[in-house]
């Protein structure tokens, strides 16, 4: 937890404190008027918002069917360019297909196999955007494949 302090104009007082809001979990406002009168000050604590992990429900809920991704991924690997590499978009759609077959399978041998691979292309995922997620990166495939359906 941490403390902010702002000096603003009085008619910013609002925006700021949403902004504030929207950027962090933050506590109640506290509001002085400055010395000379013109400006607002503005004190109150804030926190860093925990990062939002899904459920895969939530995240593939508008997801297309397992066979439309599936033809999607084979078409999208088949027709590449010789030496040019795939983009973002096929590994997070890769991954998030892995995942969900691997979600879906009934027997135990072909659950392990499948959740492994969808392992794999969940750290495949996470290289291709160099993060550092301390998570199941699978958690981070459905957390960043439901931010790219409600962007498109």
């Amino acid at each position: 937890m941490f403390e902010i302090h702002v000096i603003c104009d009085p008619d910013d007082t609002e925006q700021v404190t949403a902004a504030l809001g929207g950027a962090f979990a933050t506590g109640a406002v506290r509001q002085y008027a400055t010395r000379d009168g013109k400006r607002e000050r503005l004190y109150l604590t804030a926190d860093l918002r925990a990062e939002r992990w899904p459920t895969a429900e939530e995240a593939y809920a508008l997801a297309p069917s397992i066979i439309s991704e599936v033809g999607w991924t084979a078409g999208t690997a088949a027709d590449k360019p010789f030496g040019k590499g795939l983009g973002r978009e096929f590994w997070l759609r890769k991954a998030a297909l892995l995942d969900r077959i691997a979600l879906g399978d009934e027997s135990e041998r072909v659950r392990s196999d499948a959740a492994e691979m969808a392992t794999a292309a969940a750290r495949r995922l996470l290289d291709t955007d160099d993060a550092t997620v301390i998570c199941d990166p699978r958690a981070y495939v459905r957390q960043q494949y439901e931010r790219w359906l409600k962007q498109k």
